[in-house]
């Protein structure tokens, strides 16, 4: 974990830090000439800090990760993946008007199931 902060993760670094994770990891593919993906960011940040010690989360800009982008079917951003024991168990796909709830409904589920979920 990185103390409460998004992990950047690219090419080279996906398979260990996303698939391999033994915590759920939420992935945000995102670009830097993206204005929506801009308005996330302090969201997305927000819920690193929330969750830390239960949810990774990490950031894969899809410019410096084309690869990995593409084998995931991303095809808008920000398009946000939650990944558990290395399967995809959601998605979320732009940003919504309740963003960060709609980012918890997708995660807690998986928290709570693993026997860590929120207080």
């Amino acid at each position: 974990m990185a103390d409460g902060k998004p992990i950047n993760v690219n090419d080279a670094t996906f398979e260990s830090e996303v698939l391999q994770s033994d915590t759920p990891v939420l992935v945000d593919f995102w670009a830097q000439w993206c204005g929506p993906c801009r308005m996330a960011g302090p969201v997305i940040e927000k819920i690193a800090r929330d969750y830390a010690g239960k949810l990774k989360v990490c950031k894969l800009n899809v410019d410096d990760a084309r690869q990995t982008a593409t084998e995931r079917g991303i095809m808008s951003v920000p398009t946000l993946h939650l990944y558990k024991a290395g399967r995809l168990v959601g998605q979320i796909t732009g940003v919504t008007p309740n963003f960060e709830s709609d980012i918890k409904k997708k995660v807690e589920p998986h928290l709570q199931q693993a026997g860590i979920g929120s207080e």
